[in-house]
């Protein structure tokens, strides 16, 4: 079992990053609220992790609290909810934004998520309802940073791409990147997902 990861930084191609442990590159899969706090490409980088195994494939997982990692697993263990959508919801919420809705039973934000229906809302509320504890929930007050990049040629493209990724349709990603750079013209792409999230989350 793998984890932790504590390397360079070497390629970020959301949802998807490389990390360069001692010359050997690890592939690592991680939400947004993870993406937009990491250091620039080139840096050292320490991530928990989890190794999701499968009959067709072993993916890494990577976060940068540990208090991610364990709603994560805490996530997976849920009926109908996978590696896949629990990295979404991940996206979406963050930890302290995630117990907030849990608290409220607020199904209306949950189903925000790209591949949450009103039944699997509900679910996770109830699921969750006893293991958000103040342990886990250690995100609050830390805002999200987005983070330093290369330049990159095509950012638009990059957001829509890992939107997509996540599981929003490629015309919605279209339109949510579209609202983002008007917000904010000339931002790059880990910005224009950021803003693209919080402009679809509740206000």
């Amino acid at each position: 079992m793998i984890g932790r990861l504590s390397g360079t930084l070497a390629e970020m191609r959301p949802p998807l990053l490389l990390v360069d442990v001692h010359g050997v590159g690890y592939e690592v899969l991680a939400p947004m609220t993870t993406i937009f706090e990491l250091p620039a490409l080139g840096q050292p980088v320490q991530l928990h992790t989890h190794l999701a195994v499968s009959e067709t494939v072993q993916q890494l997982y990577g976060f940068i609290r540990d208090a991610e990692r364990k709603v994560f697993r805490t996530l997976i263990r849920i009926s109908g909810v996978g590696p896949k959508l629990a990295l979404a919801i991940l996206s979406g919420l963050d930890v302290a934004a995630l117990a907030r809705c849990v608290a409220e039973d607020n199904v209306t934000a949950l189903v925000k998520v790209p591949g949450v229906g009103k039944k699997t809302a509900e679910r996770l509320i109830v699921e969750l309802r006893d293991k958000l504890t103040p342990e886990v929930n250690d995100a609050d007050g830390i805002p999200l940073v987005p983070a330093t990049t290369a330049p990159r040629v095509d950012h638009a493209g990059e957001a829509e791409s890992a939107l997509a990724a996540l599981g929003y349709k490629p015309a919605e990603a279209s339109k949510m990147v579209a609202w983002a750079g008007k917000a904010q013209p000339d931002a790059d792409s880990a910005t224009l997902i950021r803003l693209a999230l919080k402009g679809m989350a509740p206000a």
